[in-house]
């Protein structure tokens, strides 16, 4: 049985998820951690495609990580997206456009293409465009937390015309998705105007006790933090907040540049999306330049702090 005929089926009990192909576009942090749960939820095949796909060191790491799940790894996106059902599109925000063009020019007429991408309701719609006049089904995704630790149950929105189509079968494979909107866009604007509470926390958490620690006031800083916002244990946060800036500052950045252009559009100036898309990308560079090289797996937030030269 084919997603044309699951879209019409009013029992999504009797799908037949052994029939479908899926194919993942983007096989990072995301991109692996969906194609291992889908793997093993006996689907009759999960291909995956990386623009990295070039570089052999990335490619050796895959392949090995690809081989370990049951996912099988092309080395073009055609070869990945060409015979799938299902593409679920998961790259940076900068690439999300690209992906839609690219993955409207190799899939199937009728193809679903699910975008999980932290893109703009601009970015989104266009991409909707892009993919329908290829003959296939775009629904847009608004991922609403991080992936890890939930892998498929990530609290997900989706939306468009085609996500209530789509959504027993997500069902089906494991998703937490709920149609949030029958139009593009929504659920993007959801989304990333969520984006700029948490990231902007993260960023806010770098900056403010990087100074207190410099200072050596972070513990009456924590202390404040603890007794106005009760129920949170700041110390343990702010750990959390500098490890995922430290590990994903390039793709916050890209997300909140995305976020400013939502805000932007309706009208309202993006400063505070503007400015955590700085301190993101400020953490970003001193990764690539090497900065946090020696950091510990559980460094502390202190830790990763004092690896910060003053500049």
């Amino acid at each position: 049985m084919t997603i044309d005929t699951l879209q019409q089926s009013q029992a999504p009990a009797v799908l037949d998820i052994a029939s479908l192909r899926i194919a993942l576009v983007g096989y990072g942090e995301v991109g692996g951690i969906f194609g291992a749960a889908l793997a093993r939820t006996g689907l009759r095949e999960v291909k995956a495609f990386d623009i990295l796909a070039s570089d052999s060191s990335w490619s050796a790491n895959a392949n090995a990580r690809a081989n370990r799940d049951g996912v099988i790894l092309a080395k073009r996106i055609d070869d990945a997206v060409a015979n799938a059902d299902l593409v679920v599109s998961a790259v940076t925000a900068a690439s999300t456009a690209l992906a839609a063009e690219e993955i409207a020019r190799a899939c199937r007429r009728g193809a679903f293409v699910l975008d999980v991408n932290s893109a703009s309701p601009r970015t989104k719609t266009a991409c909707a465009q892009t993919v329908e006049r290829a003959g296939a089904r775009y629904v847009e995704a608004g991922v609403m937390t991080s992936v890890p630790p939930h892998g498929l149950r990530v609290p997900m929105l989706v939306g468009g015309p085609h996500a209530a189509a789509l959504q027993p079968t997500l069902a089906k494979l494991g998703f937490a998705a709920k149609v949030g909107a029958q139009s593009y866009g929504v659920v993007s604007a959801i989304k990333l105007c969520r984006s700029i509470f948490i990231k902007g926390m993260e960023a806010l958490a770098v900056e403010g006790l990087l100074a207190a620690r410099r200072y050596g006031v972070e513990r009456e800083v924590l202390a404040s933090l603890d007794e106005t916002f009760s129920g949170i244990d700041w110390d343990r946060q702010a750990t959390w907040f500098w490890r995922r800036v430290v590990q994903h500052g390039r793709r916050r950045a890209e997300e909140m540049r995305e976020a400013a252009v939502t805000v932007d559009d309706v009208g309202v100036a993006p400063r505070m999306a503007t400015a955590t898309a700085d301190v993101q990308q400020w953490v970003a560079t001193l990764r690539a330049d090497g900065v946090f090289s020696d950091a510990q797996a559980d460094a502390t937030w202190r830790a990763l702090a004092d690896l910060i030269e003053r500049e």
